[in-house]
């Protein structure tokens, strides 16, 4: 079976890692994929988010199966596009409906409410309501959370630590801090607890449950610096045992999947959950369309079985099939990125992995192009996200930084303290 995978981050270098191990492949093709994806499989140029041109592409290299990596081509409408075209490929991606639930934060907190999925309460907010707005931010408790409503590349969210911070960040964001995706922003209390991120394969009647993943969001160490998409990642997560994860199915994954057939909106992909643990309980905070980055290159590390399969089981709306294990193991991700990052970024140096990684080692390059020397370059902010694994966090992490420190390129940079 061929199959086009979109997208081009650390993501799509793990999935493509482990799509390659599958007696189901055939052709891998990745768009526009990056210098580790070439490892797997053949990149080819292609605009993801014209749902016209890959199924186009879908057609012309005979895809069995379509997997979408990012969000912007699921809130585009790329699955609903090829799902109509494209009979013979199936779609791993929810249709734009059910993309809503990442491409509007509005949207998915209104779902959340209407099905009683525990979240922190809010208020939606445009142009039309900023007096009300003011009034909210006055009743609230310090520290809140400001989130723009659309797509911002996990940046648009903003922790608020009094009102005249809230004031100011609000009109910010409405101003167009985050061009059309602030134009309309929720407020909403802030849940003090520890996050963790779960991620659910579904094709919208049944479900199975992927290892949970811990990220870090912040730039710096400590939890300091701006909000990144991510710098590193850990797998398992302690507080993230059994009894709090029957709760996450029960008050969580299930009234989920069941809003999601009443409100009619068929979904065949993966859901991410971002929770919050507080005292024990589930809230969520966000949904998410595809799998995290990084978090995927930890998560994947811990699924045991083909993964390739059971995305095609999903795909075909027989999540019922899938086979997938949790390995006994722990895993932490490393990201190496660019000086700058999440600001702009120096393009063009070259980079280098000094050593072949060591057992239990795995470097996924994202943020890096290979240019017609064949020379692989830096590209964007995550050049690259290290795996370590081995039998506990400890070990995994000592792995994990001992081989990120093998990866040179200029003003190359990471947090140090993932998984501490």
């Amino acid at each position: 079976m061929n199959v086009l995978l979109l997208g081009g981050g650390g993501r799509e270098c793990a999935l493509a890692r482990r799509f390659a191990h599958s007696p189901l492949l055939g052709q891998l093709y990745i768009a526009p994929g990056n210098a580790g994806t070439a490892v797997y499989g053949r990149n080819i140029s292609l605009d993801i988010t014209d749902g016209q041109a890959v199924a186009d592409a879908c057609r012309e290299l005979k895809v069995g199966l379509l997997v979408v990596g990012p969000e912007a081509p699921l809130v585009a409408g790329v699955a609903d596009t090829v799902r109509c075209q494209c009979p013979g490929t199936a779609v791993f991606g929810p249709d734009a409906d059910g993309a809503a639930l990442e491409g509007s934060k509005i949207f998915a907190k209104e779902f959340m409410t209407r099905h009683g999925v525990p979240t922190a309460p809010f208020i939606a907010v445009d142009s039309s309501n900023i007096a009300e707005a003011e009034e909210y931010l006055r009743g609230l408790s310090y520290p809140a959370v400001i989130k723009a409503d659309g797509l911002c590349g996990g940046k648009g969210s903003v922790i608020v630590d009094s009102l005249a911070d809230a004031q100011a960040t609000l009109h910010d964001m409405l101003g167009g801090r985050f061009g059309d995706a602030s134009r309309r922003v929720i407020i909403e209390d802030y849940l003090p607890g520890r996050e963790c991120s779960v991620f659910v394969l579904t094709d919208g009647k049944d479900f199975a449950v992927l290892p949970v993943a811990r990220d870090y969001k912040r730039a710096g160490d400590g939890d300091t610096g701006p909000n990144t998409g991510g710098m590193g990642a850990v797998s398992p997560v302690e507080y993230a045992d059994s009894t709090f994860m029957e709760r996450v199915a029960e008050r969580v994954i299930l009234p989920t999947v069941q809003g999601l057939q009443s409100d009619g909106i068929p979904y065949r992909g993966v859901l991410y959950l971002g929770l919050m643990e507080v005292g024990g309980e589930p809230y969520l905070l966000e949904y998410n369309v595809r799998m995290g980055d990084p978090e995927t290159a930890v998560v994947l590390e811990r699924t045991t079985g083909d993964v390739l399969r059971a995305f095609y089981s999903v795909a075909r709306g027989a999540a019922r099939e899938v086979c997938l294990g949790i390995a006994e193991n722990a895993a932490v991700a490393v990201v190496v990125a660019a000086k700058g990052y999440p600001g702009a970024v120096k393009t063009g140096a070259p980079v280098t992995v000094e050593t072949q990684p060591e057992t239990g080692a795995a470097v996924l390059l994202g943020g890096a192009v290979k240019g017609a020397d064949g020379v692989a370059r830096v590209a964007s902010g995550r050049v690259a996200t290290v795996v370590g694994v081995d039998k506990d966090i400890f070990n995994a992490r000592l792995i994990a930084y001992r081989t990120a420190d093998t990866v040179k390129f200029l003003d190359a940079s990471m947090r140090r303290d993932i998984a501490f």
